[in-house]
């Protein structure tokens, strides 16, 4: 088991945590993690491109010319996918992009996300992530003494509202708790940051 240093928000060492091999420790499944982002960045389209076809455009309610006799090819409509500004043929459509993933592949693909971040050493432990009031200027200043200057993810072990709206003026960090985690999130992060009861809970789900 890896042994990781637990901080108090202003960044001093309280004591030491062991994390689960099971959970923090496993070797990175590249193909998992590959298909865990692709499905989120995928849920995360609108889907609400449209082009319309032949039976939408306007238009075309007669011949535009006669069958015989012009020397032209015979023509029904002016709206026909051939013409200038008539239909497209098998355009795109609103639709979801999202799709599935196994259950088994899912939990495999944040164990992996936690473990890369374990063993690229960008995953900080707090004893405890609580503020009195909303200050964003407060929030700044402790994620700069735990080493998070740039993009940072917060997680809690329950919802903190005051954490939650100091953080949201801030590009960049995101708080969620541990029900919550997911492989984007821990991976688009400069720096992880978990509760010491969020990290238990997280044993507790994915171990």
């Amino acid at each position: 088991m890896a042994n990781v240093d637990v901080l108090s928000i202003d960044g001093s060492k309280v004591s030491s945590i062991e994390l689960s091999d099971a959970v923090f420790g496993i070797e990175p499944n590249q193909h998992a993690l590959f298909e865990a982002v692709t499905l989120q960045r995928a849920s995360l389209r609108q889907g609400n491109h449209k082009v319309k076809n032949r039976s939408e455009v306007r238009g075309g309610g007669r011949k535009p010319f006669r069958q015989k006799g012009t020397g032209n090819a015979r023509q029904g409509t002016i709206r026909a996918p051939h013409m200038v500004g008539g239909g497209v043929v098998f355009g795109p459509t609103p639709r979801s992009h999202s799709f599935k993933m196994p259950r088994k592949m899912r939990r495999l693909a944040l164990r992996s996300a936690l473990s890369a971040r374990v063993n690229e050493e960008v995953l900080t432990v707090v004893d405890d992530f609580k503020l009195e009031a909303p200050k964003t200027k407060e929030l700044v200043s402790i994620l700069g003494k735990l080493g998070a200057d740039k993009k940072a993810l917060i997680v809690l072990e329950d919802r903190n509202e005051a954490v939650e709206k100091s953080a949201n003026n801030l590009q960049g960090v995101r708080v969620i708790t541990a029900t919550g985690l997911n492989v984007l999130d821990i991976l688009s992060a400069d720096r992880v940051i978990f509760t010491e009861g969020a990290i238990k809970k997280a044993e507790e789900v994915l171990g």
